[in-house]
């Protein structure tokens, strides 16, 4: 008919308008975007946005009834004055994003990336990856070098840790990125997994859950550990998948689920449940805070400001705050199997916070004696306290977690002696987390490095964390949003000099989302 004549004349004028407004760059990320929609082998040959397009559209993922896909790409290389031709506009794209989106998140993530490297930063990462590079290869694009990452087998959903290795050496502040990716991954494969075990025959639920363990532990494992290690065996002794690699989450989930629903196709992520925080006392939070150490260590100066300011702020969520000061490591444990059978029945959660000096994986008494971050968690296990059971747990460390860096006047370090830390005896938080689900733990520095104190304001995690959460609980937050915030705060904060960094994480086994209500 005429006005199918129209539409598809009126379809193609429209794309060619956007092609003929986006130069080679905007190609070049175009290509990228749909490297999962389309072969590389036909990417390689696109020299126009008009070739992406036809090749979306021999796809079927474009075509005149739904541009949704080309307004997509344009929203995510930033191109939103282009949006308007096809009936779009910034606000509509963002609102049909969860549902219509095709570019994954794992492809957004690496193209995020690309926009934060800086040149000097590409400089360095060539210079790392030399030996894999071609020789004659002297320039190229952060998009190209993560394209050649991939087509080396090098990285890709399931596989990040060059990646990782590469932004930590060239630039700390670009892990953030792909921290924040592997956190919303994990929440996204827990929520699924608890749906398909929902809906499992009952012979295969068992496995099911088995796996969904294995993935929770491999998940907090690869968030924490960068040098990839064999999956454990299942109970019955055999590997659950081949060693070192892991499928990727889609096709483990599929594969599951269509064992058990050979003819139908793997639900979306259902809507995260939120953890109950209705009851009539919002829970205990107890801080204990170590000052002075009867020892070599130094007196933590600035420490007091930080339990001033967890009171108020935990007092304000609605907690029933306690504080104890300068404790032996006997004492920590004793405080903890006290607090581990106060009456816990109508508290819906339950916080610690410790403020102490540390090395990797674990807190000091004022003693001087060592208390392993594993341990102090433990107390509050389900089996050990029952009344938490299927509750959110939050532990909040501020400590060093290995090496002291050079010293300046009003910037204080809570590591004992760094130079003695060699690196095999680095604990990561993974190892530190009970392995049962409901926990968090939030650790203010990346194992392995210091973390810092003004003598005067306090620590840079916990003052962060107590400024994040006055200004996002009462926007609704949940608490991992609010975290990914502290760490964007505190990665952003040196001393004097510009000279000092640190990086918090957070190691989580949370299942439902935690949102604390405003109070």
């Amino acid at each position: 008919s005429s006005m199918g004549d129209d539409m598809s004349i009126k379809f193609h004028q429209q794309l060619l308008v956007i092609d003929e407004n986006l130069g080679t760059e905007e190609v070049e990320a175009l290509k990228f975007l749909c490297s999962d929609l389309l072969s590389f082998k036909k990417l390689e040959a696109v020299e126009s946005a008009q070739d992406i397009f036809q090749l979306l559209m021999a796809k079927d993922f474009l075509n005149k009834e739904d541009t949704f896909i080309v307004a997509e790409l344009l929203y995510r290389i930033r191109c939103h004055f282009l949006l308007h031709k096809l009936g779009y506009t910034k606000e509509t794209v963002q609102e049909n994003l969860p549902w219509k989106g095709k570019v994954s998140r794992y492809r957004q993530m690496l193209y995020e990336l690309s926009e934060d490297i800086t040149s000097e930063d590409l400089r360095r990462a060539m210079f790392l990856l030399r030996n894999q590079l071609p020789k004659k290869l002297t320039n190229m694009s952060s998009l190209e070098l993560l394209n050649f990452l991939e087509k080396q087998d090098h990285l890709a959903e399931n596989n990040l840790q060059i990646l990782e290795k590469i932004c930590m050496e060239i630039s700390p502040d670009l892990l953030k990125t792909v921290n924040k990716y592997k956190m919303e991954r994990g929440l996204i494969l827990q929520v699924s997994l608890s749906k398909i075990i929902e809906s499992a025959a009952p012979d295969s639920q068992a496995l099911l859950e088995e796996m969904r363990e294995l993935l929770m532990r491999r998940q907090i494992m690869s968030l924490f550990n960068p040098t990839p290690s064999p999956l454990p065996a299942t109970r019955t002794g055999s590997p659950l998948f081949s060693p070192g690699r892991i499928p990727p989450f889609s096709t483990l989930l599929s594969s599951a689920y269509h064992q058990k629903n050979p003819n139908t196709l793997l639900p979306a992520p259902a809507k995260l449940m939120t953890y109950k925080m209705d009851g009539p006392h919002r829970g205990y939070c107890l801080i204990i805070n170590n000052f002075n150490f009867t020892g070599t260590l130094q007196m933590r100066r600035g420490s007091d400001k930080d339990a001033e300011m967890l009171v108020q702020v935990f007092t304000w969520l609605g907690l029933d705050v306690k504080t104890y000061t300068d404790k032996t490591s006997v004492e920590i444990e004793n405080l903890m199997q006290e607090w581990q059978s106060k009456d816990h029945r109508e508290r819906d959660c339950f916080v610690c916070c410790i403020l102490s000096h540390g090395e990797s994986g674990l807190v000091y008494g004022t003693d001087e004696q060592e208390v392993p971050i594993r341990k102090i968690m433990s107390y509050f296990t389900a089996s050990q306290c029952l009344q938490l059971a299927e509750k959110p747990k939050l532990f909040f460390i501020q400590a060093c977690q290995g090496k002291e860096i050079q010293q300046a006047v009003y910037i204080e370090s809570d590591a004992q002696n760094p130079d003695l830390l060699p690196v095999q005896q680095l604990v990561s938080p993974f190892e530190s987390i009970p392995e049962e689900a409901d926990f968090l733990l939030g650790m203010a520095t990346v194992g392995g490095y210091a973390s810092f104190r003004h003598i005067h304001r306090g620590t840079w995690y916990i003052q962060a964390l107590c400024n994040k959460l006055q200004l996002l609980v009462p926007r609704g937050e949940d608490i991992l949003s609010i975290l990914t915030e502290v760490n964007e705060d505190v990665s952003k904060r040196a001393d004097n000099l510009g000279r000092k960094k640190q990086m918090p994480q957070p190691a989580y086994t949370l299942r439902k989302k935690l949102i604390f209500p405003v109070p």
